[in-house]
């Protein structure tokens, strides 16, 4: 998955996933993301489980984080990228799917 910020904060890619028992955990975070830059990340490298549903959660620094309201399965090797794009500020963002590639 991938995360272009167009806000005015730095961001940072992280996941939620559903574990075995069906809770909602958070992954690792990746790199800060700085206004116009783009992060990419498979979701594996920062602990989501082969399998598990996920969502993309981005961590907003100093601010309110913001989680995409639709899942996807995460398979291990799948080179299928989902692309959002966060924008606004640190306590009002707005986190959106804008293309899958």
């Amino acid at each position: 998955m991938s995360l272009k910020n167009s806000g005015g904060f730095v961001t940072r890619i992280q996941f939620s996933y559903l574990d075995d028992e069906g809770n909602k955990q958070l992954s690792r975070q990746g790199h800060d993301i700085t206004l116009g830059f783009t992060d990419t990340r498979d979701p594996g490298d920062l602990g989501v489980p082969d399998g598990a549903m996920v969502y993309m959660h981005a961590f907003v620094v100093w601010g309110t984080d913001n989680e995409a309201k639709r899942a996807f399965l995460y398979e291990k090797g799948n080179t299928s990228v989902a692309h959002y794009n966060i924008s606004g500020t640190t306590l009002s963002n707005d986190l959106g799917l804008t293309e899958i590639s």
